[in-house]
C-alpha cells in the first residue's frame, strides 16, 4: 500500500479479529513481535513500519509519534476494518496510545506492552539509573563491556548496519536473565534488525488524556524492564478506566519471549469469552 507517497509493507497471518502490531525503537524490525500463539486467536497484521524493512523511508519533517499514528490510521483504512485491536510495544505503545486517543471509535482492544504514557526528563533519568544498576550488577561479566559501550555511546549512527550492530550489542540489557538463558535468546540477537530513523518533536505526556480511552486495555510489562518497567505501566493502568495490569515477574523488555505462556494468557483477556475459542 502507498500512504502519501510512502510504501507500507505489511504481513498477515492467523485467524480471528484483526490485531495490528506496532514495534519498538523507533526503527526496529517487526519480526521480533511475530507470535504464532497470537495467530491462533487473532488475524495478526505485522507492518514494516515506514523507515524500516521494505517499506519506504520516513518523510521529511516526521515526528516521534504523530507521523506513526498517521501511517497506522492509513493501514486501518486500507484493511477496511471498522475496529481493530492494537498491540504496541515500547515506542509502538506510544503510537497505540495516541491512535486510541485520536480514533477511539476504531479501537476494539489495546495491548500496551512495556511502554509509557510519558517520556519526559524523569523517564530518561529512570532509564539511566537502571542502566547504571545493570552494568554494576554484571561488572564481572567479561561481555558486559560490549553492552556498556553500545548503550552509552554518543556517536551518531549513520547506517542501518551500524544501528543493527548497536542494538545487537546491547540487547542483553533488555532481558531479565539473558546470560542465564542465552541459548534461548541468542537467535534474536543474531537476527534482529534496526534502521536509523530521526523523527523530531520527541517529548510527549498523555497522562492528562488517558481517562478518555474506552477500549478494553491490557497493560503489561516485565518486572525487570530497564526502560518501560512497572512504574510507567502503573501510570497507564491508573489512568485508563477498566484496564488490567499484568507484571511478568521474570521478564525484562521482551516478556513475550521470556514468559510466553503468561504473556499470551494475559493478552487472551482482550477477547471476550464469547469470542475466545475454548481451549478445553
Amino acid at each position: 500500500m502507498i500512504t502519501n507517497g510512502v510504501r507500507q509493507v505489511y504481513h498477515v497471518a492467523g485467524t480471528g479479529p484483526v490485531m495490528i502490531t506496532q514495534s519498538g525503537g523507533p526503527g526496529v524490525e517487526y519480526a521480533y513481535l511475530r507470535s504464532t500463539r497470537l495467530e491462533e486467536h487473532f488475524t495478526m497484521v505485522y507492518p514494516e513500519i515506514p523507515g524500516t524493512g521494505a517499506s519506504g523511508p520516513l518523510p521529511e519533517g516526521s515526528t516521534y509519534v504523530d507521523t506513526y499514528v498517521g501511517f497506522l490510521h492509513s493501514l486501518v483504512e486500507h484493511l477496511g476494518q471498522a475496529r481493530v485491536h492494537l498491540l504496541g510495544h515500547s515506542h509502538g505503545g506510544f503510537t497505540a496510545q495516541r491512535f486510541a486517543l485520536n480514533h477511539p471509535d476504531r479501537v476494539a482492544g489495546l495491548v500496551l506492552y512495556s511502554t509509557s504514557p510519558t517520556n519526559g526528563a524523569e523517564f530518561w533519568a529512570t532509564e539511566q539509573a537502571e542502566v547504571d544498576a545493570y552494568l554494576s550488577r554484571h561488572a564481572g561479566n567479561p561481555e558486559i563491556a560490549t553492552v556498556a559501550a553500545a548503550i552509552t555511546s554518543s556517536v551518531p549512527l549513520q547506517t542501518h548496519a551500524e544501528k543493527t550492530d548497536q542494538l545487537r550489542a546491547y540487547l542483553p540489557i533488555n532481558f531479565a536473565d539473558f546470560w542465564g538463558r542465552r541459548a534461548e535468546f541468542d537467535r534474536l540477537r543474531e537476527t534482529v534488525r534496526a534502521w536509523v530513523v530521526r523523527p523530531g518533536n520527541k517529548r510527549f505526556d498523555y497522562r492528562p488524556e488517558l481517562s478518555s480511552i474506552g477500549a478494553r486495555t491490557l497493560v503489561i510489562t516485565g518486572r525487570h524492564d530497564f526502560i518501560c518497567g512497572p512504574v510507567w505501566s502503573e501510570m497507564l493502568h491508573e489512568g485508563i478506566p477498566g484496564s488490567r495490569l499484568t507484571i511478568l515477574e521474570n521478564s525484562g523488555h521482551f516478556g513475550h519471549l521470556e514468559e510466553p505462556t503468561a504473556f499470551h494468557e494475559a493478552v487472551d483477556w482482550i477477547l471476550t469469552e464469547e469470542v475466545l475459542p475454548s481451549r478445553h
